[in-house]
């Protein structure tokens, strides 16, 4: 019975556990079974992360209000976050996480940190 490449599907040669004919197509083999169904996920929790470690660095306290373009300077996308929190004067804070940012007058945003839930 002769075996075959799991990749490609040429014919194998050698010790008796071979999968593939060489490095080039284990790589492939491997990289195809990553992109599977959460490869759409990979670049949006790549941003959220990002966001997540500017925001952290930002906000050191509890709040702080910082200019949009100093937002964007560092990186941030403002069009990913984890969830929204609507207050019951009707402001509405976009979440990374536990940083929560609130879009103010003038181009300025309040960045807060959410207490911790017991």
């Amino acid at each position: 019975m002769e075996r075959e490449c799991l990749d490609c599907g040429s014919a194998l040669r050698g010790r008796a556990d071979k999968k593939f004919c060489d490095d080039q197509c284990r790589s492939n083999f491997n990289n195809q079974l990553k992109a599977g169904p959460d490869s759409a996920l990979r670049p949006v929790n790549a941003i959220l992360r990002k966001n997540h470690s500017i925001l952290t660095k930002l906000c050191i306290g509890t709040k702080i209000k910082l200019k949009k373009d100093d937002l964007l300077r560092c990186g941030f996308d403002l069009t990913y976050h984890t969830h929204l929190y609507q207050t019951e004067s009707g402001n509405t804070y976009f979440f990374c996480y536990e940083y929560g940012y609130l879009k103010l007058e003038n181009e300025m945003f309040l960045i807060v940190r959410q207490k911790e839930k017991v």
